[in-house]
């Protein structure tokens, strides 16, 4: 080899700091992250591995979730409407994707997770820190939406009635109920997923009967903009 000639990059070697084999485990810290399930000894049934990554990873869907819909609240207060609109769709998708992996827990036996359950203490999804998050970021979006809606001299019902002539204020209002119902059809997927393992007239881990959970189904987000379709149909039958 010339002296100038540079050598070639050993690509087999890791280069980021950590003391794991390979760059892939030490960025995304796969041995903590895969550390955190029980081992098979600790379990007390093993649909235990199954009920923790569902959990685990619905948390990580709706921390990625939670932080978009900060970030698209404050692109809506610097004005920058179609930035947050791109962050809304990732977030809407995270809650497909939360909703969706619950089918998992439906392959559980509901005699065998009597037997997970007893090892659960007073664990409750009201103590889940991604429902938590959902419901302290969504308030300021709306509240952001509502300022924006204004400081354009509009209405909400104008904002639909005239869509075209305010695209993006449209397509951030659909962004907002998107999400909306999003976070319900995820709160309706897991009180069936309950009623369905353990029964709808039971009381939960954290003393709360599970109809509770079933009447909290109904709670919308930003109730002025479903409300906004019943008058659109009103306005609508008025100009027949």
């Amino acid at each position: 080899m010339l002296p100038h000639m540079a050598q070639a990059e050993d690509f087999s070697q890791p280069v980021l700091p950590g003391d794991a084999p390979s760059d892939y485990e030490r960025y995304l810290r796969t041995e903590e992250l895969l550390a955190l399930q029980k081992e098979p000894e600790e379990q007390s049934h093993p649909d235990e591995l199954l009920f923790q990554t569902v959990h685990q990873s619905s948390e990580l869907w709706l921390k990625l979730a939670t932080s978009e819909i900060a970030r698209a609240t404050a692109h809506v207060r610097a004005g920058e409407l179609a930035a947050a609109v791109r962050l809304l769709r990732r977030s809407s998708l995270c809650m497909q994707y939360v909703t969706a992996q619950l089918d998992m827990l439906e392959q559980m036996s509901p005699w065998e997770y009597q037997t997970l359950r007893r090892v659960l203490g007073h664990g409750s999804g009201f103590d889940s820190p991604g429902f938590r998050q959902i419901r302290r970021v969504s308030p300021a979006l709306g509240d952001a939406f509502e300022d924006a809606v204004a400081a354009a001299g509009l209405t909400i019902d104008d904002v639909y009635v005239h869509g075209r002539e305010h695209e993006e204020l449209y397509q951030l209002a659909e962004g907002l109920i998107e999400w909306d119902e999003r976070v319900a059809n995820w709160r309706i997927r897991h009180y069936r997923v309950v009623a369905r393992i353990i029964g709808d007239r039971v009381v939960g881990t954290q003393g709360t009967p599970v109809e509770v959970l079933g009447r909290m189904i109904h709670k919308q987000l930003y109730p002025d903009l479903w409300e906004v379709r019943n008058r659109l149909t009103a306005l609508a039958k008025e100009s027949d």
